[in-house]
């Protein structure tokens, strides 16, 4: 019988169980058995808690979006103007704790089962949504929304691509060079803009 009051606790060891066996393996083919051991629980209790090792995997991806989208809202509070905001969302998405090896190959995981899932499908779509909702909320004070939604797209399409260069682990690039080109990618688009070299 669970122990009164230790849901919370253990429901989250088992959340972040589950990112560091997924991300350990690459993979969502792992057991409710290797997840809960990692855990240190037994199956059993893992069952209790989530029913199915698809409504942890589900939980696990919950987790995953509802830390990056905490993240980006403490980080917009403390930037003035809408280039500081810009330069918060890019650093937020690659913090440290997300763009750790273990929680990239959870994400690329993710991706790859919401080809099957509709439910992990419609969290990832969540995610890309809001990604670019900030990037084009905030490019919208400094350039016109076409070119706005333009660049927050190639923006995104930067962030994602970078999740997939460092997976492959064989030429990673770090967190800090990773801002750079896109805070790069940003500012050379802005520029252009400015000098009426892109309509």
């Amino acid at each position: 019988m669970p122990k009164v009051g230790m849901e919370p606790v253990r429901r989250k060891a088992l959340v972040d169980a589950a990112l560091r066996v997924i991300g350990d393996q690459g993979s969502l083919t792992v057991t409710m058995s290797e997840i809960a051991r990692q855990a240190g629980v037994s199956p059993a209790l893992a069952h209790h808690y989530f029913g199915s090792k698809e409504q942890l995997l589900i939980e696990s991806v919950r987790s995953l979006l509802k830390q990056l989208r905490d993240d980006a809202v403490t980080a917009l509070k403390t930037a003035d103007a809408p280039r500081e905001k810009l330069s918060a969302v890019i650093r937020v998405s690659f913090q440290a704790d997300q763009f750790a090896p273990a929680t990239i190959a959870a994400w690329l995981a993710f991706y790859a089962e919401a080809q099957r899932s509709e439910e992990t499908r419609r969290f990832l779509v969540i995610y890309a949504r809001r990604l670019r909702s900030n990037l084009i909320a905030n490019l919208k004070a400094l350039c016109p929304h076409d070119a706005a939604e333009r660049i927050a797209e190639g923006a995104a399409a930067m962030i994602d691509g970078l999740y997939i260069r460092q997976s492959l682990r064989s030429a990673p690039v770090s967190i800090e060079a990773s801002i750079a080109l896109t805070e790069d990618y940003i500012n050379s688009q802005l520029a252009a803009l400015a000098k009426g070299q892109i309509q």
